[in-house]
């Protein structure tokens, strides 16, 4: 009887520890796959090393945010680093990859890619490669309910919270020059000044701002986007084979459908709408 009850428990115990493992992320399982056949000495060597070394963020949600509850790294960009580490065959490997840091991450070979809300632009393509445009963001502000702030012309005489190293800080540097700037390592920082009253209003890519107004109570968006963002893939200057690589996995998912399913999983929840593919 008792060594019955004994092998109940264990039974018991394996079930409940089965159950409180972590989740996988929720579109991981489903998917979209591609079959790419793209060879040179990165993505040869990425696949030697068993594994693709991703720079995200941590912070957004619907694009890199990591769970404190499933402790998995979700979002659309953290499930592109899957799908093109699927394609290679290896596992990805994530990193925290805040705005500051992006550039340099891929300049000293932290990071094999970075996926990171990183708009591709003139300045940045001087330094590192971009893939193709993944999705097309723009500039946004979030404010309290209550504000009297409407658009980026009210900015005068204000705090705003952005990005340290970011294109929103600069965006806001120019179009609303005699604001005060009060720039954060992540997104969750300028969101948590906003509520403690330390800025009036926080600027960054409507992206961001969408996973910010659900985390912090008695937040909106306000006002028409100002700025078009165009995130891209970014990649050390030299690996032209990565670069490719990563162009053919999104040509494909775009062919079939996979972009617009990531779409429809972390973006649509958030906007309500499906954004068009970009490319």
């Amino acid at each position: 009887m008792i060594k019955r009850l004994v092998m109940i428990l264990a039974t018991v115990a394996l079930v409940l520890a089965a159950c409180s493992e972590a989740s996988p992320s929720p579109a991981a399982g489903g998917l979209p796959t591609v079959n790419v056949d793209v060879s040179g000495e990165n993505v040869d060597a990425i696949k030697e090393a068993g594994e693709l070394r991703c720079g995200v963020k941590y912070d957004v949600r619907g694009f890199g945010f990591n769970n404190p509850e499933s402790g998995e790294i979700e979002g659309l960009e953290a499930d592109l680093c899957r799908i093109i580490a699927s394609a290679m065959g290896v596992e990805p490997e994530f990193s925290e990859a805040i705005s500051a840091n992006r550039i340099p991450f891929l300049q000293e070979d932290t990071v094999d890619i970075v996926i990171s809300t990183m708009t591709r632009n003139a300045e940045r393509e001087l330094e590192i490669d971009f893939s193709h445009v993944y999705y097309v963001a723009g500039q946004s502000l979030l404010v309290k309910e209550d504000s009297d702030i409407q658009s980026v012309d009210d900015l005068g005489g204000t705090t705003v919270c952005s990005g340290e190293g970011s294109t929103s800080e600069q965006n806001i540097r120019e179009m609303a020059p005699d604001a005060d700037l009060l720039l954060f390592g992540t997104y969750t920082e300028a969101g948590q000044a906003l509520a403690d009253d330390r800025c009036d209003a926080v600027s960054t890519d409507d992206t961001i701002l969408f996973g910010l107004a659900e985390q912090f109570e008695g937040t909106e968006l306000r006002g028409e986007i100002f700025t078009e963002e165009p995130l891209a893939i970014g990649i050390k200057k030299g690996r032209e084979d990565l670069v490719e690589f990563s162009n053919a996995v999104l040509e494909e998912l775009k062919e079939n459908g996979g972009l617009t399913q990531l779409y429809e999983t972390w973006v649509t929840p958030f906007s309500g709408e499906v954004p068009e593919v970009p490319f």
